[in-house]
């Protein structure tokens, strides 16, 4: 993001993310520390940005892809057969739901419950529900995926070039 940033390069985010894993393991890696320089520098960008929903759009994995936050690129659209959440959907009904899933003796009956609530999340979280409460700007058929960007970015006013020797791209 920041080299396309820097030379003025639009850029267009193939969203299709379970989300990035959270808790003590994967914060003893520093991953979300890591992983945050995606939304920071998403944040700062000077140049058009797009991002289209392909399949999946959880957490902090679609904020990252999306510059930070779904009203961020100048267009947000998704396919018909995504689905956006908080996070990963049967993570979210194992953890919403682990009193009641607890209480199940029967592994078998306890894992068709979480299949049940995992289907049920998924209804809700159909990319055509994000877009009735204006969270996308679109839900598109995939074939008309290359027109559509096309003509937001020809249609987006590009910035000014950086000056020369005032690029910045971050080494890690």
């Amino acid at each position: 993001m920041q080299l396309c940033d820097a030379f003025g390069l639009p850029i267009v985010s193939l969203v299709d993310t379970p989300g990035m894993m959270v808790g003590p393991k994967a914060e003893a890696t520093g991953l979300v520390r890591h992983t945050s320089r995606l939304l920071v520098t998403g944040a700062s960008l000077q140049v058009p940005f797009v991002a289209v929903v392909l399949r999946r759009g959880y957490g902090l994995g679609a904020q990252a892809m999306v510059a930070g936050s779904l009203h961020e690129p100048l267009l947000t659209v998704a396919w018909p057969t995504a689905h956006l959440g908080p996070m990963g959907l049967e993570g979210a009904v194992k953890l919403g739901f682990r009193k009641e899933l607890e209480a199940i003796a029967d592994e078998a009956e306890r894992e068709r419950r979480v299949r049940d609530l995992t289907a049920l999340a998924e209804e809700n979280a159909k990319a055509l529900n994000a877009a009735m409460l204006f969270e996308l700007d679109d839900v598109i058929d995939p074939a008309e995926t290359r027109s559509l960007v096309a003509s937001t970015l020809a249609a987006a006013s590009r910035p000014a070039a950086a000056p020369h020797g005032h690029r910045f791209v971050d080494t890690w």
